[in-house]
């Protein structure tokens, strides 16, 4: 499987504040001191051979509609081989934090437009389901709104033949092993461990780790 990333091959990875990790944004070259940074790192220490060029343009806070708006200057104009979006979590949080909220029809229908254009280009898709933790316990209630819009991922990744990366079951059952503030001091965003956790994940799904 580890044909899957080939040689030369750029990888971008694409979403909200999880992917963003802190990023310099007036460096392209960052990817910040998350995920991205740590699945980007040990693919290259394990081929280095490939030669792969890893690229972040995660933005903190953003939602789907947000990815629409820049998907052609932070995303297509980079001509990526392969794309990862990790995108959904700020989708229901906005409803509980503003009452902004984005119906699973409206974040199905732009997550829809995004992989339509990408997939036009010949890219390989990569879907990150989002996730929430019971910290607090007022995030127990994001179930409600957030558990669709994991399925719509999950249809699209079938529908699109991406990979699809399942953090939603991964973090739960991390969270037998030790609370689940230690993966996710907020319920969302990852800690050092939780940010781990997603790289190992992404980097099995692509192949790149047994």
């Amino acid at each position: 499987m580890s044909s899957w990333i080939q040689q030369g091959d750029v990888v971008l990875f694409q979403g909200d504040s999880i992917t963003d990790a802190g990023r310099v944004r007036d460096n392209g070259q960052d990817l910040g001191k998350g995920y991205a940074l740590m699945a980007a790192a040990q693919f290259s220490a394990k081929y280095p051979e490939k030669q792969v060029q890893f690229l972040n343009r995660g933005i903190s806070g953003n939602r789907v509609v947000d990815l629409e708006q820049r998907w052609n200057e932070d995303c297509l104009a980079l001509k990526p081989n392969v794309v990862s979006i990790y995108i959904g979590i700020n989708d229901t949080w906005r409803r509980y934090d503003c009452n902004d909220p984005t119906s699973t029809e409206a974040y199905e229908k732009g997550y829809r437009n995004l992989l339509e254009q990408t997939a036009q280009t010949g890219a390989k898709l990569v879907l990150i389901e989002p996730f929430v933790l019971p910290v607090p316990e007022d995030r127990k209630l994001w179930r409600e709104d957030l558990d669709p819009k994991i399925t719509v991922v999950r249809e699209l990744a079938r529908e699109f033949g991406a990979r699809l990366v399942c953090l939603d079951g991964l973090f739960a059952q991390a969270s037998t092993r030790a609370h689940s503030s230690f993966w996710a001091p907020d319920g969302v965003h990852p800690s050092p461990a939780g940010h781990a956790l997603v790289a190992k994940a992404w980097l099995q799904t692509v192949g790149a780790e047994e």
